[in-house]
């Protein structure tokens, strides 16, 4: 049978893999003349001694006037890689822009999260951020999960990024761990994400990658995939949330990464969490089906309303697709999948899909649907070894697959369009 799934889980969408934030180029304000040298444009002499000309003006005991000024040059420099660079090399700079932005108003607590922002999009800089204040993580955990911080939103940016990587994403397991008695880091995590207006001054969207980026490890999987604890009950109707991408997309991920647990495939499929229609939902479009076809679909995908709109984002559709083709691993998920009518929904999507590399992915799960059953002994998609040379033969017939496609609907908008018959020619 063709078609073949994701290897290993993965963090947050593409979208919301780098998020930057703030201006490129420093404001004038009241350390205009005594700062200018540290703008956008760093002089090539003894840049590390101009830059640690900030470091007075950073102290929390420092004016709050000539604090936010410095603050905005620091950020000025995270404009560009060289600035981001230089400010990582500043053990003593990065200690207090990290003391400012857990700091209480009036200090600049924002924009000094947000030089926190585009530092960590960086991953090269992850190491030294971590290594000038070890408890970071634990201290923008406490900002985020604050219902009464309201710069969560701008922590929460930080974590998405810091937790892409490996090490800091174990870091951050280790401080939700650690993060108190009672209710479990992890709990509140999810509980702050799921619950609307849980700050009333953050919307709290970049919990969905940072929960995304944990769903990568183990722990996380077997916290979120407990039947006693129902997480992911809680999580399947942000599948659909219409205010922020970044939520859905975050959300999706993790779902996507619980789908490799093939163990709990039955569970997830079943009447429990019946998570297929959340994932074909977002797929489907306002297409008119015949009745035979109709109730072959679940409850909820039957006689979607004529203004039904696709997820517009094509990132996150392609995370839906790979977690049905994760759900077909097995004999019995292929079977609940054919059963509640996947293949009608994707059949349209396929038409309908304007990107290649979604539009791939969508025949490769169809593939698996129409395509005969493996051999006895391979029907558990997830275990079969796949050699080296083969894997790589694979990669690469998938990046062709994926530039024929492309090509082809380069193609198409380029061709002119026929002219009615009959129509004079211009």
């Amino acid at each position: 049978m063709g078609g073949a799934t994701a290897t290993s889980p993965r963090g947050a969408a593409a979208p919301n893999e780098l998020i930057r934030m703030g201006d490129t180029e420093a404001e004038a304000g009241p350390l205009a003349g005594r700062l200018a040298s540290v703008g956008s444009a760093m002089p090539e002499a003894h840049p590390t001694a101009e830059a640690a000309k900030l470091l007075p003006f950073l102290a929390l005991e420092a004016r709050a006037d000539l604090q936010a000024a410095a603050v905005q040059h620091a950020l000025a420099l995270t404009g560009s890689e060289p600035g981001r660079t230089l400010l990582a090399g500043q053990a003593a700079l990065l200690r207090a822009l990290i003391e400012l932005a857990v700091a209480p108003a009036p200090a600049p607590a924002r924009e000094a999260t947000r030089v926190l922002i585009n530092l960590a999009a960086d991953p090269g800089l992850h190491k030294p951020l971590l290594a000038a204040e070890p408890e970071l993580l634990a201290c923008l955990l406490g900002c985020t999960l604050d219902p009464q911080w309201p710069w969560a939103e701008e922590a929460a940016a930080v974590l998405a990024n810091l937790s892409r990587e490996p090490a800091p994403c174990a870091a951050l397991m280790e401080a939700l761990a650690a993060s108190g008695p009672g209710e479990s880091g992890l709990e509140r995590l999810v509980r702050a994400l799921c619950t609307p207006g849980y700050n009333a001054r953050a919307p709290l969207h970049y919990l969905g990658p940072v929960l995304s980026n944990l769903s990568q490890r183990p722990a996380t999987r077997a916290f979120l995939l407990d039947p006693d604890r129902c997480v992911v009950q809680r999580l399947l109707p942000l599948t659909q949330y219409p205010d922020s991408s970044v939520r859905r997309g975050g959300v999706v991920g993790t779902l996507r990464n619980c789908c490799f647990e093939h163990r709990h495939h039955e569970w997830l499929l079943g009447p429990e969490v019946d998570i297929l229609p959340f994932l074909l939902l977002p797929l489907a479009g306002p297409e008119d089906f015949s009745e035979e076809e109709m109730d072959r679909l679940p409850v909820d995908l039957q006689y979607l309303p004529p203004d039904k709109q696709r997820e517009p984002d094509a990132d996150i559709r392609k995370m839906l697709i790979e977690a049905i083709m994760l759900l077909t691993a097995t004999a019995p998920g292929r079977k609940q999948v054919r059963d509640q009518g996947a293949y009608l929904i994707l059949r349209e999507l396929h038409s309908w899909e304007p990107e290649p590399d979604v539009q791939v992915a969508c025949e490769k799960l169809i593939q698996v649907l129409i395509g005969d059953e493996p051999e006895h002994g391979l029907e558990n998609l997830l275990e079969v070894q796949v050699p080296e040379d083969v894997e790589r033969q694979l990669q690469q017939q998938d990046r062709q697959e994926q530039e024929q496609c492309k090509r082809e609907h380069q193609e198409l908008e380029l061709a002119p369009e026929p002219q009615a018959e009959g129509a004079a020619p211009t």
